[in-house]
Order: structure tokens, then sequence, then C-alpha cells
């Protein structure tokens, strides 16, 4: 990774206005050159990753590549270190464990020995923190409640976040606050290894948030142009691990899915680019399909409530498999606007009142105060929710359904444990796979109806 330059001095303004600015300083100053070749199609680069959460381009943002080769703890030391140089930044650094903190502070200061370092700049290095000429530190923190708790600095910084007990990660994201001149700022990276585990957790959160995940493998960071890592490396570790490891781990493949509710490769199959690709965001309405006058809809409603999100959807019931043709998920609004949403889909798709189907739970009074077309109210809890998402699930893993790639509605779904999915588990069940199952409602008596199945 060392460019292997020697130079004598290099001036920079501080702090760093411009990506050209930041690549120079991280290569002058600590003798790093990041990857930026993209290399595999649905992969971003380390570079873009690092450049967005220097100038936090978004409050979190989620690093996920190939454990060893893609270079995540280094590139987060390198990152806390720049920031604390460049930007007078306090940092803290929380890793799976211990000794992962430990060891990106090792990294931090590797590099605080380069050659060009600016040494200057810092003042002390003692046990786990550093500290620089203008008040700010950086800081590696110990796995623990009480550790996670109290410093209050502008960028935090987690590693290997699959390793990390969730109580922890969610106290520590207490940490970060804006500081003049620096916005806070979060990065949560990790290898993806656990199919029930933290960064399983953490994709779901991304996706319902607009969190950007950011992801690359060793094919990024071994591309002939600008990697630093070796082929050879590569073949031989191929040879030391199992392939399903490798194929987890370094290619980036789904962890084993004994715990999803719904099985990944089901997941995979409805969400069909040639539908239309979409981000999912939220507040875009995504008419994937205009209304067929001849066309036969359902519309399902799930409403947001304290930090959940409102989804509505509607699925085309005429046509095999049945499609997702319009879809919205906003944060929570006020009631008006929420049910006028529902209620403008449903007239745009002639949804027959049969066919559509919101949750009545606890708000049944509230919404049938606003709502202008006639829709059947779904208490969903106990056995009846546990089968109508039995049946939706069913159907998902039958090929029944089909949608646009909807990226925030296929990580939901992809995510989605048994806990989550059925009452009684510790899980929550999400947003998207709520409304599915209720637009499902509708689509099961009206496809039953016109004979299709």
């Amino acid at each position: 990774m060392a460019t292997g330059e020697r130079v004598r001095e290099w001036v920079f303004d501080l702090p760093l206005q411009t990506e050209a600015e930041l690549r120079l300083f991280a290569r002058h100053a600590f003798g790093i050159t990041i990857p930026d070749t993209r290399v595999c199609e649905h992969h971003t680069t380390p570079w873009r990753a690092f450049a967005d959460a220097f100038f936090a381009r978004y409050p979190v943002t989620v690093w996920k590549a190939s454990r060893g080769f893609g270079g995540k703890s280094l590139l987060l030391a390198l990152l806390a270190t720049v920031e604390a140089a460049a930007l007078k930044a306090s940092v803290t650094v929380l890793g799976g464990s211990g000794e992962q903190s430990k060891r990106v502070l090792n990294y931090m200061r590797d590099f605080w020995g380069y050659e060009s370092a600016p040494r200057n700049l810092l003042v002390g290095d003692v046990a786990r923190e550093m500290r620089l000429v203008w008040g700010n530190r950086i800081t590696a923190l110990m796995a623990s409640q009480a550790s996670v708790r109290g410093p209050h600095p502008q960028r935090l910084r987690l590693d290997e976040v699959d390793e990390m007990r969730l109580d922890i990660l969610d106290a520590a994201l207490g940490q970060p606050m804006s500081a003049p001149g620096i916005p806070s700022q979060v990065v949560m990276s990790s290898t993806h290894q656990y199919a029930d585990g933290t960064m399983s957790e953490i994709l779901r959160r991304a996706a319902a948030n607009d969190w950007p995940v950011y992801e690359w493998c060793w094919r990024e960071t071994s591309n002939p142009v600008d990697g630093w890592l070796s082929l050879d490396e590569v073949e031989r570790k191929r040879a030391q691990v199992p392939a399903g490891m490798f194929e987890v781990e370094y290619d980036l493949q789904e962890p084993a899915p004994e715990s999803r509710a719904i099985a990944p490769e089901a997941v995979e199959r409805m969400f069909d680019p040639a539908l239309g690709v979409y981000e999912g965001r939220v507040g875009e309405v995504i008419e994937a399909e205009p209304p067929d006058p001849n066309g036969q809809y359902a519309i399902g409603a799930d409403w947001a409530r304290k930090q959940d999100y409102t989804e509505i959807g509607v699925l085309r019931t005429d046509v095999r498999p049945v499609r997702l043709v319009w879809f919205v998920r906003v944060n929570r609004e006020p009631w008006p606007r929420m049910v006028g949403r529902y209620d403008e889909a449903a007239r745009r798709y002639h949804v027959i009142p049969d066919a559509a189907h919101h949750d009545g739970t606890g708000v049944g009074d509230v919404v049938d105060g606003f709502m202008t077309t006639k829709s059947v109210p779904v208490m969903m809890v106990g056995k009846p929710r546990n089968d109508m998402v039995s049946n939706v699930i069913a159907a998902i893993e039958a090929g029944e359904i089909v949608a646009p790639k909807i990226r925030s509605l296929e990580a939901e779904l992809r995510y989605a444990s048994v806990d989550d999915a059925y009452s009684g588990g510790s899980g929550h069940l999400p947003d998207g796979l709520a409304m599915l199952a209720l637009a499902w409602m509708g689509a099961r008596a009206k496809v039953a109806a016109g004979g299709i199945i």
C-alpha cells in the first residue's frame, strides 16, 4: 500500500477542502494510496467510502468488505488519523472486541511513524489514546457499556460490527456530536459473517434509514490499476479456508440463512431489475407500471408508529406472477397525509374494497376518521397475524409475487429473521413485509376469484 515515494516537503492548508487534497494528504503524510477502481458491477471502491466519510456527506455510512483483503481496519485507522490531523476532529474507534480496537490503534501508530508524517501535530500517545496539538484526540474504546457512554467526539468509527454486541453498538451511537466546522459522522464497518448477527441488523437499518452501504471485495483491492493486494495471496487464502467460508467472508455472498424468515434466493428472484431499479428512499413514489383500465389491483398499508415507516404498495392481480406496480415509504407524517397517500393510490388503481387492506391495530378509529375510500382494517395480532405473514412468505418463495428491484424493500425482506416475522419472537415485523402481507390478502381473494390460482 505504501507508495515508496520519498517526499521532502508538502504544504497543505487545513482543513482539507477537496478530494484531490485528501488523496494527496493520505499519500504524502502517511504513505497510503487508496484503491479507486471498481471491478464488480454492484460494488463501490474503498476510496469512495473513505472520501464520503471524511467529508461527512452522509451522517451514517456502512462499509461491507472482504475479511482481511478489504483493508477495512487499516482504512478506518487511516480515516481516524487523517480526520484528527486534517480536520482537527476528535475521533473514537470501537472494535468488535478490545483486541480489534487495539489493532486499529496500532495501525495509527504505524502511520505516525511514516517518514513524512506530520509528527509535530502529535503531542501524546499513551495506552489507548492519542492527543494532538489542538486538544482533540483519537481514543480506542473497550467494548463495554461504561467505555462507550463517555466521550462525545465528532467522529465514531466502528470496526467488525458483526462481532459486536448490539446493545454496546447502540450505546456508542449516542456519542457523536458536531463541533463548529466539523459535522458528526459514523462509519460502521464489517465483514458480513452471521445470518442473524449484528451486521444483518445494521443492513436492515441502513435500508430503513437510507444509510449508504459501500460494498467492495478483494477484486477491488487487487485491481491492477491502483490495488495493493497480491492475487497470489488471494489464491493462498482460497486454498487454506473452506469453500463456504471463502464465499461468505471473501466473495461477500450471503451468510447461511438458517434463521432467515424468507429464503434469500427467493428474495433474489422476487426483485427483477427488468421491471425497474429504484433505491426506495423515504418519500420516493415508485410507479413501475401505470394503471391499466382492464387490470385488477390490490393495496396494502402498514402505518408508521414512533420510529417505524409507513409503507404502501399496490399489487396487480390479473397477471401471474402478481406484480408490485406502485410503492412508497415515508417517515411518520400527519395522519391525513399518510391516509391520503393510501386513498390516492387506491383510487388511481381503482382498487375495490375487498382488495384493500390496512393495518388497523390500535389505530382503527384514527384511520377511519380520515379515510375516504373503503378499506378493510386488519388486526395484526396473534395467530391471524402469523397466518397472513406465512401466506405472503409462502407466495414469495413459490415465485407468485415479483417486484421491481427496490433496494430498501429488498433489504427489509432479505434480512428479516424468523423472530422478526412471527409474533412471540423478540424481533419486529419489517414494515415492508407487513405491507406485502396486507396487500397479498386482497390479491389472494382477487386471484382466486379470477380463477388464476
